[in-house]
């Protein structure tokens, strides 16, 4: 019989299993691309920054729409599509459009080194779940293949480090808060949050930062490799 304590091990996604940037770089450029030779009058009248600008203004008018990042940028598409003098069905079938190419290469994320073989380790004596703010889809990947769940901000309407996603993991694999461990590399949405509802946490800090303040993660690691040993610490913490 086992005489684990902890059940449940949660990662975060962006920057805490693969570093984001350079898919969400390409993801932009492939969707801008893809206006150029489909809706030429927004490309005309934007440049990618400007784009940006226009759904961060975007994002401020909608506040009901703040855990929901996917709609919020097809609804800012489509509102640059409408002042480009598109009608309404050409407008909303090009920003699904554009859309689906941003969110094609914003999956082609290069997993860390030891990601892999982490994961496959791990999920011999734990369950795996993924709880992410971001809109990537980790069973659309190949190490989706070693987690039990996932849970998005867009599923519950709710982003960490508000209790919501924690929760939702808590209710799907029926372990109690002192039985996870959740692995994230934000301060503040992944640490804070995940120790407001009582989990153990590890903070994945790959660029060595400074720790900002508060209670610290009951584990720091800067690789993927370091996990394993994080994960046996608080073991032998949470038995005491």
């Amino acid at each position: 019989m086992s005489l684990r304590r902890i059940k449940l091990i949660t990662f975060d996604l962006d920057n805490t299993l693969w570093d984001v940037e350079p898919a969400l770089i390409r993801a932009e450029q492939a969707q801008y691309l893809w206006l150029q030779e489909h809706r030429s009058r927004v490309a005309r009248r934007f440049n990618p920054l400007q784009m940006r600008e226009f759904r961060m203004q975007h994002y401020q008018q909608h506040p009901h729409l703040a855990h929901q990042i996917s709609e919020i940028r097809v609804q800012a598409l489509k509102a640059m599509l409408l002042e480009c003098d598109y009608d309404e069905e050409m407008a909303a079938a090009g920003a699904s459009a554009a859309f689906q190419t941003f969110l094609s290469i914003r999956h082609q994320v290069q997993p860390y080194e030891q990601a892999l073989p982490v994961l496959q380790q791990l999920a011999n004596d734990y369950v795996l779940g993924a709880l992410t703010n971001g809109n990537a889809d980790i069973f659309k990947l190949e190490i989706g293949d070693y987690f039990d769940f996932s849970f998005s901000a867009e599923q519950v309407d709710a982003s960490k480090p508000l209790p919501d996603l924690f929760h939702a993991a808590m209710r799907e694999s029926g372990a109690a808060s002192h039985e996870i461990i959740h692995v994230g590399d934000n301060p503040r949405h992944d640490v804070l949050g995940a120790q407001q509802v009582g989990l153990f946490t590890v903070w994945m800090n790959s660029g060595d930062w400074r720790w900002p303040g508060g209670d610290p993660a009951d584990e720091q690691i800067t690789s993927l490799a370091d996990l394993p040993d994080a994960v046996r610490n608080i073991e032998a913490k949470a038995a005491k």
